[in-house]
């Protein structure tokens, strides 16, 4: 997301919101539905293929923080410890987060993880409950430096037709070097030369059935 971008709340499909962006003509979800499609992708087709009790989560592209909260949620109810580290070159402003309307769909005790991993400061580890910690790092994914190894990605960036930097063979040969063995990565885009730069990063590539409006997903395991 550029700069100077004036983002724009759209109601989705499935009543939750998503962020428009004008400038680049882009949706942060899809609109069929943002947290039907963050379910089903990030959390069924992701965190709950996982089966260790205490997982590392690498999110490229924080975004309006829906995929952190969907998982600091999952992680209470199934008593898993998680360390979550999102990488976002652009974080949106809290005026613009505040009014987005995912508490709303999670009223019974857990929406006010949302205020506090919006609240939580940047470029430093923040405990958000027992189970979920969270380190929001602002940078571009091409100069993040890292020795922690990832059991868990979440490749959420804007499109390959709009941001093509970060769908590039560099960018996942890097995402491969940061990944555990075993290690899984999910996102939105099945398209073939997504599938072919995984591959010869070194991940076993599958694609599953996507979310309303969506065909298909990548799910890709680290060799």
């Amino acid at each position: 997301m550029k700069a100077d971008s004036k983002p724009e709340i759209i109601t989705t499909e499935d009543g939750s919101h998503t962020i428009y962006l004008p400038e680049l003509g882009e949706h942060y979800h899809s609109v069929h539905g943002a947290i039907q499609e963050s379910e089903h992708i990030f959390i069924k087709c992701g965190l709950r293929t996982c089966y260790a009790d205490s997982l590392n989560i690498l999110e490229a592209g924080f975004g309006t923080g829906l995929n952190a909260f969907l998982t600091a949620i999952e992680a209470s109810l199934q008593k898993k410890r998680i360390h979550y580290t999102a990488i976002e070159k652009y974080p949106l402003s809290g005026s613009v987060t505040g009014k987005l309307n995912y508490k709303e769909f999670f009223p019974d005790g857990y929406s006010f993880l949302f205020d506090m991993i919006h609240s939580a400061q940047w470029n430093r580890v923040e405990i958000i409950t027992d189970y979920f910690n969270l380190n929001k790092v602002e940078c571009d994914l091409a100069e993040y430096e890292t020795v922690e190894k990832f059991d868990l990605i979440y490749f959420d960036a804007f499109g390959p037709d709009k941001q093509p930097e970060m769908w590039t063979d560099e960018i996942f040969r890097k995402i491969s070097e940061m990944s555990s063995r075993g290690g899984i990565l999910v996102t939105y885009s099945a398209k073939g030369n997504v599938r072919r730069s995984l591959k010869g990063a070194g991940f076993d590539v599958s694609l599953l059935p996507g979310p309303p409006g969506k065909r298909h997903i990548i799910r890709a395991v680290k060799i």
